[in-house]
């Protein structure tokens, strides 16, 4: 038998193929006959929209196997399934999955999409599911706050000015007074993000004043925000807030990392993105970035190499954190599918 004879009998089953970088599905019925070119049972490229589904349930067999059938049930693509089940000695094995893929949103409808994973979701009884379509759904929205410190702000905004950052802006609220002629405010008032300074102090830090200027956010990003949240105020929020600690957690928390490291002696220095919780610079970490130090360093290039890190780790993890790449896992763990 041929090659060509043996793919002509091979074509009549569902397989994977690995083809243009990605993933795809054949299935006999999406083809009329067997053809050399594999596109030819794909959806015009023109008409496909990407969308990330992430999924989280307690393991069992054939929870991949699923979601991809249900993907392929509408003519989709899978682009990458990433799977993870964590398995510990007290609790039962948990299932994380992370899939993106390409449909044709006149085969598949936005809302019929989500009820179909909804079925799935009430089917292994999930503890989370979600889909997200980026061409469709609103970018997400956020507000950042900040101190002194513009390093890891302005790295934010030029990112977020290239398209690089898939999020709305809402304001960008400080508890230092900048002036009108500063390269952040001119930035800001350019691409008409609204700028509040909100003082705070030991007896009053105004965080109801910060609650309502926040109250419409999807999550908070704090970019070098040096005051600390209290607990009302993280739970009137309710929503994530991603902070960015100038220290490799879980040494060297609270204020000045920097010196704190330098007199440890330390030979390797690094930035955490981590969640904000109750309890200070102690919550899930999402991303740490490290770098060699040594007896040459002084005081002042810790602080340059670390603020370096700080801005790329802050970054990371928003952009983690849009593309849907995060999970939470217990009280201090994340699934991250980088």
């Amino acid at each position: 038998m041929g090659v060509m004879q043996k793919l002509r009998v091979f074509s009549s089953f569902n397989f994977f193929s690995r083809r243009g970088g990605f993933w795809c599905l054949y299935q006999k019925k999406n083809c009329s006959g067997f053809s050399d070119s594999p596109s030819s049972c794909l959806i015009s490229a023109t008409k496909q929209l990407h969308g990330v589904h992430v999924f989280e349930c307690q393991d069992r067999v054939g929870i991949a196997a699923r979601i991809a059938a249900c993907i392929a049930r509408h003519g989709a693509s899978i682009l990458d399934i990433d799977v993870h089940v964590h398995r510990d000695l007290i609790n039962e094995p948990s299932f994380f999955g992370r899939t993106e893929f390409v449909f044709d949103p006149s085969q598949w409808a936005q809302n019929v999409m989500r009820n179909d994973f909804m079925k799935l979701k009430e089917e292994f009884n999930a503890k989370h599911s979600v889909v997200r379509i980026p061409g469709l759904d609103p970018p997400w929205k956020i507000a950042v706050l900040v101190s002194w410190k513009d390093h890891c702000l302005v790295d934010l905004l030029h990112f977020w000015q290239q398209g690089k950052v898939p999020v709305q802006i809402s304001c960008v609220i400080s508890n230092h007074v900048r002036e009108e002629n500063t390269s952040v405010i001119r930035f800001l008032t350019r691409h008409k993000i609204p700028y509040h300074f909100i003082p705070a102090t030991k007896k009053n830090k105004h965080e109801e004043e910060i609650l309502q200027l926040i109250s419409q956010t999807d999550f908070l990003v704090l970019a070098h925000y040096m005051q600390i949240l209290s607990p009302e105020f993280l739970k009137t929020y309710g929503r994530d807030i991603i902070n960015i600690h100038h220290g490799l957690l879980p040494s060297f928390k609270g204020a000045n990392p920097y010196k704190q490291a330098y007199e440890a002696g330390v030979k390797l220095i690094g930035a955490t993105s981590h969640f904000v919780t109750e309890e200070l610079d102690d919550g899930p970490i999402i991303e740490q970035m490290i770098e060699r130090v040594s007896h040459r360093d002084s005081l002042e290039s810790f602080a340059m190499k670390s603020q370096y890190l700080e801005k790329a780790c802050l970054v990371k993890a928003i952009k983690y954190y849009c593309d849907l790449r995060i999970l939470h896992h217990g009280q201090r763990k994340t699934i991250v599918f980088d």
